[in-house]
């Protein structure tokens, strides 16, 4: 007899642990789903803004004019899947910009969100995979984002889709909530662990040298580089959060939502300091996901005692009414929290078997584990969702570059075939002007190590000058420009390099 109470107490001591871990676990990975309207109205905001600064060099990295032509996408890169290399002319291609656009805009609405989420991450796809020379970090993080969306519910709350739901829920828990808020973590780790293999990160002497390399700082870099023991500071600052970055997913209230804005205070200061596209704002929307209700609560709160809430609400009636309403009227059947058949599939075996072999890759990619099995690894490859988060590590950059395209016109004159004007050979005031954008400089990092491109590139510089101009360049000569800084002052020799001198004239590709 006694013997079974104590297995009786057992099972029911089982069983209430089961309950606990449950709880626990849910807690941890559901997201409030106010949380995912707002991070849907950053995401297509987002998709807006990268579009409108890529269309600032529309012409030379997205057409068959600019430095990446069909002819040397495919012949560099042997598994192109671009919809914008497909069609080729420049109008189809800039038309699909129009079209990517208007998706970006219909996911901030939340109109068919699950759709134009869906062919947002195919656009997206397509774009990136049609230059892959001017990808950075950011790049990826968005396209992994907006790809972890599909299987979640981001037209539920605050959306011209939240009326056909009828849900008595105000939160998710889901292998994709799960999935989106492990992808951020394991950004960090493995940033984290790629960091500690360098000195520089180490010794707190990273961000000092970060913010002397003249070709990445903007608005407050250059004044901040006049104080490195502060910078120094914000190394070892930023080496201890990264290591926090776990608690993101095991704590909860408001533990978890200090350690989330410790880290969106981290990026805006990126997004101060430095030139390195839409990474810093793509990162912090993603962020708004793991603050727990509370928060949410205390927004609607203040925007209802300001206005805001009403204005939004007259807002959505003026939107409502001007739907049009369906050609075959019927009974408006709500939607069930789950539905037979498919959907179970997309939504929980699906990311759970895409996180298994992002969680593999990254531990393979740190030297941790082996690669995933061939078929997970295709996967990946195939969905562009193999990731490896080397941002500044392990060793940062240390050297301010530009670079120096020295054209010869037929009649022996020399000219800046980039910039036009005469060549000018010594460093510039702002090397960050010479580049351009931060879509330019991190092509410019690109060619630096590439032979082919190179010759690309001076192939563009010729074609692009010999068509808007009537003194024709028969030669163009690419030259690089290192030199290195200390934030401690002091400065090395400036080290020229020449690139490629090409032959207007000849092959595309040359040595």
């Amino acid at each position: 007899m006694a013997s079974s109470i104590s297995t009786d107490d057992m099972k029911r001591g089982l069983v209430r642990g089961v309950d606990w871990f449950g709880a626990a676990f849910q807690e941890r990975v559901q997201i409030d789903l106010r949380a995912l309207a707002v991070f849907r109205i950053a995401l297509g905001s987002i998709i807006v803004l990268d579009l409108i600064l890529r269309a600032r060099n529309f012409t030379a990295f997205y057409t068959n004019d600019g430095v990446l032509p069909n002819e040397a996408l495919y012949d560099s890169y042997t598994d192109v899947h671009s919809l914008h290399a497909w069609v080729g002319e420049a109008w189809l291609v800039a038309l699909l910009f129009v079209v990517a656009g208007l998706l970006g805009v219909s996911m901030l609405l939340g109109y068919r969100t699950r759709t134009v989420t869906f062919l947002s991450w195919i656009m997206l796809f397509s774009l990136h995979n049609r230059n892959p020379m001017v990808l950075n970090g950011g790049d990826g993080m968005l396209r992994l984002l907006v790809f972890w969306s599909i299987f979640l519910p981001l037209g539920e709350r605050w959306s011209i889709d939240a009326s056909r739901f009828d849900r008595d829920r105000t939160s998710v828990a889901t292998m994709a909530s799960l999935a989106i808020l492990a992808q951020i973590v394991i950004m960090y780790v493995s940033n984290f662990v790629h960091k500690t293999r360098g000195e520089a990160w180490i010794d707190g002497e990273a961000v000092p040298y970060i913010l002397t390399l003249d070709q990445f700082t903007v608005l407050l870099g250059p004044y901040l580089v006049e104080f490195p023991d502060l910078l120094v500071a914000f190394s070892y600052g930023w080496m201890v959060l990264m290591a926090l970055a776990p608690f993101l997913l095991l704590l909860t209230g408001w533990p978890r939502a200090a350690v989330a804005t410790g880290f969106v205070g981290m990026h805006l200061g990126m997004l101060l300091t430095l030139q390195i596209g839409v990474f810093p704002l793509v990162v912090i929307s993603a962020l708004l996901l793991f603050y727990p209700p509370f928060v949410w609560d205390r927004a609607v709160q203040v925007a209802a005692q300001r206005g805001i809430v009403d204005r939004l609400r007259a807002l959505r009636a003026r939107i409502d009414a001007a739907r049009p309403s369906p050609t075959i009227p019927g009974p408006v059947v709500p939607l069930p929290a789950t539905l037979p058949g498919a959907r179970p599939v997309l939504s929980t075996i699906v990311p759970a078997l895409f996180l298994v072999f992002i969680i593999m890759a990254n531990a393979h990619v740190l030297g941790y584990a082996s690669a995933p099995p061939e078929p997970g690894q295709t996967l990946l490859d195939k969905t562009d969702n193999e990731q490896n988060w080397r941002l500044f590590a392990p060793h940062p950059l240390k050297d301010t570059r530009w670079f120096v395209a020295e054209g010869t016109l037929a009649n022996g004159d020399t000219v800046d075939a980039r910039h036009g004007g005469p060549v000018r050979w010594d460093r510039p005031p702002n090397p960050a002007d010479r580049v351009g954008t931060a879509r330019w400089r991190k092509y410019l990092s690109n060619v630096y190590g590439a032979d082919d491109q190179q010759s690309y590139y001076a192939n563009y510089l010729c074609d692009r000058w010999n068509r808007t101009h009537d003194s024709q360049l028969e030669t163009v000569e690419v030259h690089v420009f290192n030199q290195q800084g200390t934030p401690w002052g002091g400065e090395s020799e400036v080290q020229r390099t020449r690139l490629v001198a090409y032959d207007c004239s000849g092959p595309l590709i040359q040595p």
